[in-house]
Protein backbone atom coordinates (compact mmCIF):
# COMPACT_ATOMS: atom_id res chain seq x y z
CA UNK A 1 0.00 0.00 0.00
CA UNK A 2 1.27 3.68 -0.78
CA UNK A 3 1.99 5.80 2.69
CA UNK A 4 0.71 9.45 1.93
CA UNK A 5 3.77 11.75 2.30
CA UNK A 6 3.99 14.20 5.55
CA UNK A 7 3.43 17.19 3.61
CA UNK A 8 0.33 16.08 2.21
CA UNK A 9 -0.73 15.09 5.45
CA UNK A 10 -0.26 18.10 6.96
CA UNK A 11 -2.01 20.26 4.20
CA UNK A 12 -4.91 17.62 4.71
CA UNK A 13 -4.75 18.66 8.36
CA UNK A 14 -4.64 22.25 8.34
CA UNK A 15 -7.61 22.29 5.71
CA UNK A 16 -9.70 20.49 8.39
CA UNK A 17 -8.86 23.02 10.94
CA UNK A 18 -9.73 25.78 9.00
CA UNK A 19 -13.36 24.59 7.87
CA UNK A 20 -14.53 23.21 11.34
CA UNK A 21 -15.44 26.60 12.52
CA UNK A 22 -17.54 27.01 9.36
CA UNK A 23 -19.03 24.06 9.90
CA UNK A 24 -19.85 24.29 13.69
CA UNK A 25 -21.60 27.71 12.80
CA UNK A 26 -23.49 26.32 10.18
CA UNK A 27 -24.40 23.24 12.48
CA UNK A 28 -25.99 25.61 15.11
CA UNK A 29 -28.24 27.80 12.32
CA UNK A 30 -29.75 24.67 11.51
CA UNK A 31 -30.96 24.17 14.49
CA UNK A 32 -33.65 26.91 14.87
CA UNK A 33 -36.44 25.96 16.31
CA UNK A 34 -39.39 26.35 13.38
CA UNK A 35 -42.11 27.18 15.88
CA UNK A 36 -44.50 27.58 12.99
CA UNK A 37 -47.82 25.22 14.08
CA UNK A 38 -48.85 24.19 10.51
CA UNK A 39 -51.50 21.15 9.46
CA UNK A 40 -49.03 18.18 9.53
CA UNK A 41 -47.66 19.23 12.94
CA UNK A 42 -51.24 19.25 14.14
CA UNK A 43 -51.85 15.66 12.48
CA UNK A 44 -48.92 14.19 13.95
CA UNK A 45 -49.91 15.96 17.39
CA UNK A 46 -53.45 14.45 17.43
CA UNK A 47 -52.37 10.91 15.82
CA UNK A 48 -49.17 9.75 17.30
CA UNK A 49 -48.08 12.27 20.59
CA UNK A 50 -51.36 12.57 22.36
CA UNK A 51 -51.71 9.12 22.51
CA UNK A 52 -48.33 8.34 23.70
CA UNK A 53 -49.22 11.65 26.19
CA UNK A 54 -52.12 9.60 27.13
CA UNK A 55 -49.89 6.46 27.79
CA UNK A 56 -46.93 8.05 29.35
CA UNK A 57 -50.09 9.75 31.93
CA UNK A 58 -51.37 6.17 33.10
CA UNK A 59 -47.80 4.67 33.12
CA UNK A 60 -46.86 7.39 35.79
CA UNK A 61 -49.97 6.90 37.53
CA UNK A 62 -49.28 3.13 37.90
CA UNK A 63 -45.64 4.20 38.75
CA UNK A 64 -46.35 6.59 41.22
CA UNK A 65 -48.68 3.87 42.77
CA UNK A 66 -46.15 1.31 42.98
CA UNK A 67 -43.52 4.14 44.42
CA UNK A 68 -45.69 5.63 47.38
CA UNK A 69 -44.99 4.23 49.63
CA UNK A 70 -40.76 4.69 49.17
CA UNK A 71 -41.52 7.68 48.57
CA UNK A 72 -43.62 8.66 51.57
CA UNK A 73 -41.08 7.46 53.42
CA UNK A 74 -38.34 9.34 51.63
CA UNK A 75 -40.49 12.27 51.92
CA UNK A 76 -40.53 13.04 48.46
CA UNK A 77 -43.92 11.97 47.36
CA UNK A 78 -44.64 15.65 45.66
CA UNK A 79 -41.72 15.36 43.48
CA UNK A 80 -42.61 12.04 42.59
CA UNK A 81 -45.96 12.99 41.77
CA UNK A 82 -44.99 15.94 39.94
CA UNK A 83 -42.59 13.90 37.28
CA UNK A 84 -44.93 10.69 36.90
CA UNK A 85 -48.29 12.19 36.89
CA UNK A 86 -48.82 16.09 36.40
CA UNK A 87 -46.13 16.62 33.48
CA UNK A 88 -47.49 14.40 31.60
CA UNK A 89 -50.82 14.96 32.01
CA UNK A 90 -49.99 18.80 31.40
CA UNK A 91 -47.83 17.95 28.21
CA UNK A 92 -51.00 15.83 26.97
CA UNK A 93 -54.02 18.09 27.83
CA UNK A 94 -52.86 21.42 28.28
CA UNK A 95 -50.46 22.82 25.68
CA UNK A 96 -52.00 24.00 21.89
CA UNK A 97 -52.88 21.65 18.97
CA UNK A 98 -49.18 21.21 16.94
CA UNK A 99 -47.19 22.37 19.71
CA UNK A 100 -44.71 19.69 19.39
Amino acid sequence: MRRISTPCLITLLIGALLVVPFSATAFAQSLEEDREITAGKMAADVLIVRPLGIVATVVGSALFIIALPFAALGGNTEDVFEHLIKEPAKFTFQRPLGDI
